[in-house]
């Protein structure tokens, strides 16, 4: 099954497993073992010895995100799942960096992906700018620049839409500003998930995901994903991962393709709701901003609908109160739950510049008090905004 011969629902379901040739099992199994008999003193069988480096529940999932995001590239994609989606960032990173590079990191960039740059791969004599990358004059200015000083960035690294601002770059002219210095653009589709937008379709070199969020979409796996379709880095990736061993077992694999199976209809759901939402939160004297791709005051609203199906599930506003009022909304909340993550089928409510972009602060980097962020779930879009209007009173 290849992904132009069906359409994204049905790959979402079917691309990597068929039945089980041994049972008809139509549901791949959990091969929860750790290693696999050989066929004779350096032999495999059917290409498996040792669970770090292949098992076969993980080569489904990886043949199901391949379909799902390579679907419009004119190259085949390879996917590499992780056990966590800095361990794929961690990954990838060894790969396409060598001491002395620079890259470009959105100016809202995930707390996360901030720390691996500044704490960890700085350390290591990877250096970076923090640039707006919707705007793609200053994208061109710092690659310009960078060549100029003598170090030319290695790579543009994006997130589309940001978290948390939800800014949404356009993902063809950064792959174009990039390729043009020679720089590879890696775009994390977490917050869009492949069925709301395609990045190697639209020139980026390499896809990464927390496949945590939407992909598994039930709160109940952590897992990482690296998406390509350069030949010869996907081999590099490979023997990285293997070497140095973050990767995720069978059962996290396992639930994670049950996840991918309802991604389309989820998305769906997490699209509607949030943007009912957003239109409430825009007419609240409460609120002094709502940070959405789908409304048309956002400034890169127009990105947005030319490149995604549709705007997503996560919405970001502003207390007019302030930090003490983001901090108080985020306490009175009864469905929207104060937690951390985001993608799951339940809603989540969370104070950014005291959780999960924490390891921003002081920094260019550090986003605002008053912001609160949400992860709007499938629950019923009336119950939710119920409870968000009392949350804001």
């Amino acid at each position: 099954m290849t992904a132009s011969d069906f359409s994204f629902e049905t790959l979402a379901i079917h691309a990597g497993q068929e039945p089980d040739p041994v049972t008809g099992a139509v549901i791949p199994p959990i091969y929860q073992t750790s290693t696999f008999a050989q066929d004779g003193v350096g032999g495999t069988r059917g290409g498996y010895e040792y669970s770090r480096t292949a098992n076969p529940t993980r080569t489904v999932l990886e043949e199901c995100l391949a379909a799902l995001e390579g679907s419009g590239t004119a190259g085949s994609a390879r996917a590499f799942a992780f056990a966590s989606g800095m361990a794929a960032e961690d990954c990838l990173l060894r790969v396409i960096c060598r001491p002395g590079d620079h890259v470009l990191i959105p100016s809202d960039a995930y707390g996360g992906t901030f720390r691996l740059f500044d704490k960890v791969l700085r350390r290591w004599g990877v250096s970076y700018d923090a640039v707006p990358l919707h705007d793609i004059a200053a994208v061109s200015a710092a690659l310009a620049e960078a060549s100029r000083a003598g170090h030319p960035a290695r790579l543009v690294w994006a997130e589309s839409p940001t978290n948390p601002l939800l800014s949404v770059p356009d993902l063809s002219a950064l792959a174009a500003a990039a390729h043009e210095h020679q720089a590879l653009l890696v775009a994390d589709n977490t917050f869009a998930s492949p069925y709301l937008q395609r990045p190697l379709a639209l020139g980026a070199d390499v896809v990464v995901h927390s496949t945590t969020k939407y992909l598994g979409g039930h709160s109940d796996v952590v897992g990482g994903a690296v998406v390509l379709t350069d030949q010869d880095m996907a081999e590099e990736l490979a023997f990285t991962r293997n070497a140095t061993g973050g990767v995720p077992g069978p059962f996290d694999c396992w639930l994670t393709l049950r996840g991918i199976k309802t991604l389309a209809v989820r998305m769906d759901r997490h699209c509607a709701n949030a943007e009912r939402i957003a239109e409430m939160l825009s007419g609240h004297p409460a609120v002094s901003e709502v940070l959405y791709p789908g409304l048309s005051s956002h400034p890169t609203h127009d990105i947005a609908a030319k490149q995604m199906r549709a705007f997503g599930g996560m919405v970001s506003f502003r207390l007019a109160g302030g930090r003490s009022a983001a901090v108080d909304v985020c306490g009175r909340t009864r469905l929207f739950t104060l937690g951390e993550s985001l993608g799951g089928v339940e809603s989540l409510i969370e104070h950014p510049a005291q959780m999960t972009h924490a390891s921003a602060a002081g920094s260019a980097l550090e986003v605002p008090a008053d912001l609160v962020r949400l992860s709007v779930g499938i629950e019923d879009a009336d119950d939710l905004i119920a409870d968000l209007r009392q949350a804001l009173k």
